[in-house]
């Protein structure tokens, strides 16, 4: 998140630039001066509608955008193997979604404030379930643990 708030600060102060297209009200592309890359629609100087931005740790989200934040269906494939596909609100995750660690294991459910809030269902990568209510990333309440079959 830290990275993208970096490349709209340099988009905004200059030290980025459109090296294709119509980064103002269009389609184009933006290149930061770290390699930080947007590819898609903008309007009023902002990333809106769809597009992808792609860091330089590999980092990569592609989906809509609201005056330069997430906002919509998206996908974000993160540097560390985690993978996010879902809803966003205002740069956060927000709504359902589904979090996939590289282990296997994953978290499908709702969200608030990118944190697993809600209903919810999180599967080990042995396959073990555990269905129930979180809040803050934390399980709470009564929990339905379903054994593998």
């Amino acid at each position: 998140m830290l990275f993208i708030v970096c490349f709209f600060v340099a988009y905004k102060s200059g030290y980025a630039k459109c090296v294709e297209g119509d980064c103002e009200n269009g389609f184009g592309i933006y290149i930061s001066d770290n390699g930080t890359k947007y590819v898609g629609e903008w309007k009023d100087n902002k990333t809106n509608g769809q597009g992808t931005l792609t860091l330089p740790d590999g980092e990569k989200y592609a989906g809509e955008w609201k005056d330069d934040k997430r906002n919509g269906q998206g996908t974000a494939t993160f540097s560390n193997g985690r993978k996010y596909v879902g809803e966003w609100k205002d740069g956060k995750r927000n709504g359902l979604g589904t979090l996939t660690w590289p282990s296997g294991s994953n978290y499908v459910g709702e969200w608030k404030d990118s944190k697993m809030n809600g209903q919810g269902t999180l599967t080990s990568s042995d396959g073990m379930k555990y269905v129930g209510e979180l809040k803050d990333n934390k399980l709470i309440g009564k929990v339905t643990k379903i054994e593998q079959e």
